[in-house]
């Protein structure tokens, strides 16, 4: 938690919660999330070739949009459809894998950062939310 968390500072975010073994950040502009999820696989897969078994499996879904910010017992959360449609999204992912929404995908300076990764791109179900939703699986360097 404390690599996590030290990425996210890293690109202007913070860990908002973590729940078991999932972390929530959030973050200032989208390409900020994009760039430490990128961060973050890189030093995972790092730290598992220098430490051997047991691995750090890890698998990131992001989202970006409006949510409600509210203080609860003097901690910063969010709520809302965006960090619903988020934690859905990254059920898709696979171990060493970012899915991210056609929302973040298609903002500002988020393709740069993506050239060089392999980029799946898939329609899924969203529960919850309306329709389908175009996913983008983003896995290791191509």
């Amino acid at each position: 938690f404390a690599l996590l968390d030290a990425i996210a500072h890293q690109h202007a975010g913070a860990i908002v919660k973590t729940i078991g073994d999932a972390v929530m950040a959030a973050f200032f502009q989208p390409a900020d999330a994009v760039a430490a999820a990128l961060q973050i696989l890189q030093d995972i897969e790092r730290f598992n070739r220098d430490h051997g078994q047991p691995a750090i499996i890890l698998k990131m879904g992001a989202h970006c949009g409006p949510s409600i910010a509210v203080t609860l017992n003097e901690n910063l959360d969010y709520f809302g459809q965006t960090v619903n449609i988020a934690a859905r999204v990254q059920s898709f992912a696979g171990a060493g894998e970012i899915c991210l929404t056609e929302a973040l995908h298609t903002a500002p300076a988020v393709r740069q950062l993506l050239t060089g990764y392999g980029v799946e791109e898939f329609d899924a179900p969203l529960r919850g939310v309306e329709g389908e939703a175009r996913v983008y699986r983003v896995t290791g360097r191509s």
